[in-house]
């Protein structure tokens, strides 16, 4: 039984309830009995061991036995804006990120974004951090927020956060070193086609570094990946 579940209000008392999808994978799904023992989260940061108490068919009480404090995130903030991909390659880039340990995810609108995210599109998302989450072993759920242009993400983006623009012509003397002592790491990704001139002027007149993964064009959803991977191998070993 896959015995992580996901409880959306906090776990403050003796008991908790699953309602919802959870309720069902646990009831029908993973065909649950009274007495067994599961461990929920609610993404405050701690997971908790409790025990089915009351079977339904869309809502399962159970009583806590023990907290327990477990810390699985990076050990600063990390957030990717990415102008999202097509179809069922939006779902793959956010689990990944989840399994990473992103912090925030922005949907962001460029002028060559391909899609544009809002509305029940992002509710399917944010319930794959969710599931994510619980097979990865996170306690804090990935925010994912509403789609914003990438002058919104520049423009109110604290200067304090170390901000980099990934653009694949950005190479040697041009590209900005990776972070490996910030606490705080934005990166903006471009759509496959890429940032626009004008776009990648305004991110440098902002005080953005532009980085690169090399001359390859990559997928968006690849550079999203490869770049979340290298930011936290490299602070995270000079911590």
């Amino acid at each position: 039984m896959s015995r992580r579940f996901f409880v959306d209000s906090p776990i403050t008392g003796e008991t908790a309830t699953l309602i919802g999808q959870e309720a069902q994978h646990l009831s029908k799904v993973m065909r649950a009995q009274i007495g067994d023992e599961l461990l929920l989260f609610d993404g405050g940061g701690a997971e908790f061991t409790a025990i089915v108490q009351k079977l339904g068919r869309s809502e399962v009480e159970l009583s806590i036995v023990e907290r327990h404090d477990v810390d699985r995130e990076l050990s600063f903030r990390l957030v990717i804006g990415v102008a999202l991909p097509k179809g069922d390659r939006q779902r793959w880039l956010v689990e990944k990120l989840v399994e990473l340990g992103v912090t925030e995810l922005v949907p962001l609108v460029t002028a060559r974004s391909v899609a544009q995210p809002s509305g029940n599109a992002l509710d399917r998302l944010r319930r794959a951090v969710v599931e994510a989450s619980k097979q990865c072993g996170r306690n804090r759920l990935m925010s994912i927020g509403e789609a914003k242009s990438l002058d919104a993400l520049l423009s109110e983006t604290s200067k304090d956060a170390t901000r980099l623009i990934a653009h694949p012509p950005c190479l040697g003397e041009n590209a900005s070193p990776w972070p490996t002592h910030a606490h705080n790491v934005i990166v903006a990704i471009g759509p496959e086609g890429g940032f626009t001139d004008e776009e990648m002027a305004l991110s440098v007149e902002r005080g953005w570094g532009k980085t690169s993964l090399g001359s390859r064009i990559l997928r968006t959803e690849t550079a999203a990946v490869a770049i979340a991977s290298l930011i936290a191998m490299q602070r995270d070993a000079n911590s």
